[in-house]
């Protein structure tokens, strides 16, 4: 049997469901992990997410992780999905080394964009060794590299589940200052 792309396409979205009340989410693409031109790598700084040795994490094991000083709640609040997702990755069959470039890109462009609440997608595997898995473990080791990243844990089922992890980030020093601005003008 010769099946074309529109239906090897709908064989493989045919338990998909589409994500619900989304109308107000932007979405960021990937960055490239390619550099359009020698000048703009350049200016780009240098991916200090780690390489090599791994300790995989068991599948049964839920990822989950709370810099210090952020109040439990937050973390609730995080793994119930209340917060409104700012951007998505998608890392599904991607090798490692592009999964590390492609998050250390998706992190800059989204502290630029001074966003919040990021979903990265990294899929389920079966097994601890499955593909999907080892990138789940890098996951849990490269976001805790990052200083903005003040929780993460995985996704509702409807974002995901448990091949999905939210991330919390930090606010910006220019949303914190706005925040003070806006409440410094109802004070008066």
């Amino acid at each position: 049997m010769n099946l074309d792309d529109d239906d090897l396409f709908r064989e493989a979205m045919g338990d998909v469901t589409p994500l619900k009340d989304c109308a107000n989410t932007q979405w960021l693409r990937a960055p490239s992990t390619k550099a359009p031109r020698a000048q703009a790598h350049a200016d780009l700084p240098e991916n200090f997410l780690t390489r090599g040795f791994l300790e995989v994490i068991p599948l049964t094991t839920p990822l989950e992780f709370k810099a210090e000083g952020i109040q439990q709640g937050v973390l609730d609040k995080l793994r119930l999905g209340k917060y409104p997702l700012d951007a998505s990755l998608n890392l599904l069959r991607q090798p490692v080394e592009t999964c590390r470039q492609s998050l250390f890109n998706f992190m800059l462009e989204a502290r630029k964009q001074g966003l919040r609440n990021l979903l990265i997608i990294h899929g389920k595997g079966r097994t601890d060794d499955a593909h999907a898995n080892i990138v789940r473990s890098y996951l849990a080791r490269w976001l805790q590299q990052f200083e903005e990243v003040q929780t993460f844990c995985s996704a509702q089922p409807q974002h995901g589940g448990a091949g999905a992890l939210y991330v919390g980030l930090r606010k910006t020093d220019q949303a914190r200052n706005d925040n003070r601005e806006r409440h410094a003008k109802r004070s008066r």
